[in-house]
């Protein structure tokens, strides 16, 4: 069964830090790319960070760069995202995305976990 399971989501006040994890588990985790999304209310879903399977690189949205850093370790399935310096406009459900590339592409979907920033 596939699964990905995000957390570390809360209430953190403007220029709080908060690490999210997304463990994997059902798949070959280190042959997938995996990827962050988030969608605030009335927006549409949002891809803010990337990780090769390898480790890297990584790519990010401008929004995001030089605040939030993706890195994963391979060994425990797992995916991270460091975020520092956090504003009321990172608020949303953060989600993270594996893709695996074979025949076809793949794309299996954790179920989220809510960023509230806010004072």
């Amino acid at each position: 069964q596939v699964q990905l399971v995000e957390s570390g989501g809360g209430l953190v006040q403007p220029g709080e830090s908060l690490r999210l994890s997304c463990v994997a588990s059902g798949f070959t985790f280190s042959r997938c790319t995996m990827n962050w999304y988030r969608q605030a209310p009335g927006k549409e879903r949002e891809l803010f960070a990337a990780i090769t399977s390898a480790g890297g690189p990584t790519n990010y949205a401008d929004s995001v760069k030089g605040r939030f850093t993706i890195s994963r370790d391979n060994a425990k399935n797992t995916v991270y995202l460091q975020m520092t310096s956090l504003k009321p406009e990172d608020t949303a459900v953060y989600y993270c995305n594996a893709v695996k590339i074979g025949w076809a592409r793949i794309d299996y979907w954790g179920q989220g976990t809510q960023v509230t920033v806010s004072s």
